[in-house]
């Protein structure tokens, strides 16, 4: 009998501790599918903060370090400096990036490491509860903004992508979406080019991956994907903000 579907040999045999509908296990299997067909695993360092990608170690096959809170941009530029021949990638969520890691993801897409950054945004912190992240949309509320985001006091959510586009030492920036197939295949596609660009030593790439969070939001998982596709995306539009050689 042909096999036409298969677990990628970058991602471990093991059960997740996400919850259920997160569409983390999503962008997992992307990454372990990348790693597989650019046969990578054997040379590439993961690096995972605290957040709810926290545990990633347990589920990536390839080598793995734990940074801290917001440090993981910070963490892989000295491993990719000490090992410039790894591929070297960061796995992390908004509250996490965009937040106690600002400094660390703005100077590393400004100095040109050349690393690859995969950013969750379910525009709340997952982990910890369900509080206002800097992605937080206006009106959208948490337990932290139990009347909704107010501008006046919270400010607007940060738009990581558009921001970071605007630096030199960024190769690629990219924002994608996985709430229904056609948009994880652009995904992976994306992600795909991440890698790349830092495989032919084109600087900082990141790609931005609009995510849900089911539990937080208190939505059934479906209603949590229609969610994101109908509030997400218009404050956050997909596409393509940087490629290599492009000067903003």
């Amino acid at each position: 009998m042909k096999t036409v579907f298969e677990r990628p040999k970058s991602l471990q045999d093991v059960k997740t501790h996400y919850c259920p509908g997160c569409t983390h296990g999503i962008v997992h299997r992307l990454v372990a599918e990348i790693m597989d067909e650019l046969q990578i695993r054997e040379e590439t360092i993961g690096v995972c903060p605290v957040g709810c990608s926290v545990l990633a170690y347990n589920y990536f096959n390839c080598d793995m370090q734990q940074a801290a809170h917001g440090r993981a941009p910070a963490v892989a530029t000295g491993i990719k400096r000490v090992l410039p021949d790894k591929v070297v990638f960061t796995y992390q969520g908004d509250g996490d990036l965009a937040s106690i890691g600002t400094a660390e993801i703005i100077h590393a897409a400004a100095r040109g490491e050349n690393i690859t950054v995969v950013f969750i945004n379910n525009a709340i912190y997952g982990m910890t509860g369900g509080q206002m992240a800097p992605t937080t949309l206006v009106g959208q509320k948490t337990q932290t903004s139990p009347y909704g985001r107010d501008p006046k006091s919270a400010g607007y959510p940060i738009k990581m992508s558009e921001m970071l586009a605007t630096l030199n030492g960024a190769g690629y920036i990219a924002r994608v979406s996985v709430h229904d197939i056609k948009n994880i295949n652009r995904a992976k596609r994306c992600i795909k080019k991440a890698f790349e660009t830092q495989i032919n030593k084109q600087g900082f790439s990141m790609v931005e991956v609009l995510s849900t969070c089911p539990t937080n939001w208190g939505m059934h998982p479906l209603d949590a994907l229609k969610w994101l596709e109908e509030n997400m995306i218009p404050c956050y539009p997909l596409g393509e903000y940087k490629t290599p050689g492009e000067v903003k």
